[in-house]
């Protein structure tokens, strides 16, 4: 993490107004005379299929992006192994092509949003990636430093702004030695700003945040027992997980990252944020609700680094959730949250 420089006042505010010039992610905090750190205000466009990122959808899913105020977009080309205990990875079908990728990085650059590059393993079906615990160890992280170099060329190629070196991998990231030699690696590729993307329920186990720039959360923290459209109570619910990341922060020297946050437009949301399927009732007002605590909450304070929403529109024929049940904010309340909380 770069430290900040004490600055007069007028000196401070003329820098946050040069980078919203500039089309840079927001800056925000208390007016005490430091010159606030960039926050990251993204979105995530995932890929499902080989040809996702040269769908006809792209440019228009882009520009929506933007409209909200959002500065940043994340992707997600992923890799598979067929068991959890496997020590290959590889890419399918179901991959993002690299000529894909590297378009819609130059799309969204194009289209003045900065780009993080997010590459994920996943096991077929709807098994969870934090379930992978491979035979092989050895031979696993050698077939990891593969796939993950693989992208952090294509990262350094593409201009990439950030990169992750991992996502929710929690039954191998405690590996510090291996993870360590793998981020070494990465360094070796690519020049940019790296961090991991934990789990909410892994980020404490990691030992190896020293070696990135910035601690990578994916805050999908349960907010209620029931479900809830009461946004002082929500925020009431994130106050003391604030307290305790602001304490991890400080130990490790590294602002947060929320590489993802989300929640789907069902009722209950706020209960289960990693659930997909909690109901088949809309909850686009519980939803919203969720996206302005968090934004509340967090917006202001030094440590946090911003945070990535988990995610725009699927793409057509996917086949997956539908919008008006799905994580995409778009077209629903939430996207008024971000547009007023954004400026967008």
């Amino acid at each position: 993490m770069r430290e900040t420089a004490l600055r007069r006042r007028a000196v401070a505010a003329a820098a946050v107004a040069a980078l919203l010039a500039a089309g840079a992610c927001t800056t925000t905090g208390p007016s005490d005379g430091k010159k606030p750190e960039p926050v990251m205000r993204g979105i995530t466009l995932p890929s499902w299929n080989r040809t996702d990122y040269d769908s006809p959808a792209a440019a228009r899913y882009l520009r929506d992006i933007g409209a909200t105020g959002a500065r940043w977009v994340t992707f997600t080309p992923t890799w598979y192994q067929r068991e959890r205990t496997d020590s290959q990875l590889h890419p399918t079908e179901e991959t993002a092509s690299d000529a894909g990728l590297r378009r819609i990085v130059r799309r969204a650059h194009a289209a003045g949003l900065k780009v993080m590059i997010k590459p994920h393993v996943d096991l077929p079906g709807d098994v969870d990636r934090a379930e992978i615990r491979p035979r092989d160890r050895a031979a696993w992280f050698t077939s990891y430093r593969r796939f993950i170099t693989h992208y952090a060329d294509l990262a350094a190629d593409t201009g990439a702004e950030q990169f992750a070196v991992g996502t929710e991998l929690a039954g191998v990231s405690g590996d510090r030695a291996a993870w360590t030699r793998t981020i070494d690696t990465v360094r070796d590729h690519y020049d940019g700003t790296l961090t991991y993307a934990a789990n909410y329920d892994e980020y404490t186990k990691i030992r190896f945040w020293k070696q990135l720039d910035l601690i990578g959360i994916d805050a999908y923290w349960p907010l209620a027992e029931k479900p809830t459209q009461d946004v002082a109570r929500l925020r009431r619910a994130w106050r003391p997980i604030a307290t305790r990341l602001a304490a991890f922060a400080e130990r490790y020297d590294r602002r947060v990252l929320f590489t993802e946050a989300g929640y789907v437009s069902q009722r209950g949301s706020t209960t289960a944020p990693y659930a997909w399927d909690l109901s088949e009732r809309t909850g686009d007002a519980e939803q919203a609700a969720a996206y302005r605590a968090l934004l509340e909450t967090f917006t202001g304070r030094r440590w946090w680094a911003g945070v990535c929403w988990w995610m725009w529109d699927d793409w057509p024929d996917s086949g997956e959730t539908p919008a008006q049940l799905a994580y995409t904010p778009h077209g629903k309340p939430a996207e008024r949250v971000l547009r007023e909380e954004w400026g967008g």
